[in-house]
């Protein structure tokens, strides 16, 4: 699917009020979707294995999908499979090819304990889910949870790695969720914005809005965030049942003003460096929303902040 960007900035200007609630009714219907199918599968399996690259908006999308559940009757517990993460040794970590702990491979998380977990949910097991620190890059002794399924319940399990062979060959009946912005912005037939721009601008934001990153950090980080994306989760999308488009028509122009002023300082001499540098020209095609027409439980707010969910 493709956005067209005269649609876009005509709709920025004679209706963004419209237009962006027009956007979230769209997404709203792929939620209520994709909980169509989890609860018909939740005959064979209460797990549900949702994935997707950085800033997807994953997380905001697995709870909008259990709150789309729990008005249906049935309870839905959430788990952020980070918290799966191993303890970092630096003498076993896996690396990137310069040298770094890479955090993007599935080899940093515990498989074992994960399938473990999942077998003992759909028998009607208690687990205990543990807790990581990654400010100490280790887990600590006390569990983050316990859950035990009762009558229609499901839990949802969101994490990069979610549809990996290593989960899904062991759990075939899981519900399989794949969830990424997937759209281009097109003008005249061509593509003046990648889908994965989206992405790398949400990130970049949300990392400066949240996490005090600088952007030169973050945009530093990308050519191995698409390097681990590529071979950890692009590979596994098409054994999800269902593949969710989290792109918004409007988000660019919400995001425009932050996004410009974090755009003007790509540091140069990074990988990916040329493709990098063309995101800021393509941000000035977009008109610009005011960030206060946002309904504070929309995704974009996972990036702009003001919103819901923590």
């Amino acid at each position: 699917m493709a956005y067209d960007l005269k649609d876009i900035n005509f709709r920025t200007v004679a209706d963004p009020k419209g237009f962006i609630e027009e956007c979230d009714a769209v997404y709203a219907k792929r939620v209520e979707t994709a909980a169509d199918m989890i609860i018909e599968n939740s005959r064979r399996s209460p797990i549900v294995l949702l994935s997707g690259p950085s800033g997807s908006g994953k997380t905001t999308t697995a709870r909008k999908i259990s709150e789309e559940l729990e008005r249906r009757g049935v309870h839905a517990h959430y788990v952020g499979m980070d918290d799966y993460f191993l303890t970092v040794d630096p003498k076993t970590a896996p690396r990137t090819p310069e040298g770094d702990i890479d955090f993007e491979s599935p080899l940093c998380m515990d498989m074992e304990l994960l399938n473990e977990h999942f077998s003992m949910l759909a028998d009607g097991k208690r687990i205990f889910v543990p807790k990581y620190e990654f400010s100490r890059q280790m887990r600590v002794i006390e569990p983050s949870k316990s859950i035990k399924l009762k009558r229609d319940e499901i839990v949802v399990f969101e994490g990069i790695h979610a549809l990996n062979d290593m989960i899904t060959q062991r759990h075939p009946d899981a519900f399989k969720l794949y969830i990424s912005a997937r759209s281009d912005v097109t003008f005249n037939g061509a593509t003046v914005f990648k889908g994965t721009w989206f992405r790398l601008v949400r990130r970049t934001v949300r990392d400066y809005n949240f996490r005090g990153a600088d952007p030169a950090q973050t945009l530093s980080m990308w050519a191995n965030v698409r390097r681990g994306e590529k071979a950890n989760i692009s590979p596994f999308k098409d054994k999800a049942n269902f593949q969710f488009d989290s792109s918004f028509p409007y988000e660019m122009a919400v995001m425009n003003d932050t996004a410009t002023k974090l755009f003007s300082s790509i540091p140069e001499g990074i990988e990916r460096y040329d493709e990098l540098r063309q995101v800021l020209p393509a941000l000035q095609l977009f008109g610009v929303i005011d960030e206060a027409l946002v309904a504070p439980d929309a995704l974009i707010r996972e990036f702009i902040g003001g919103g819901e969910y923590e």
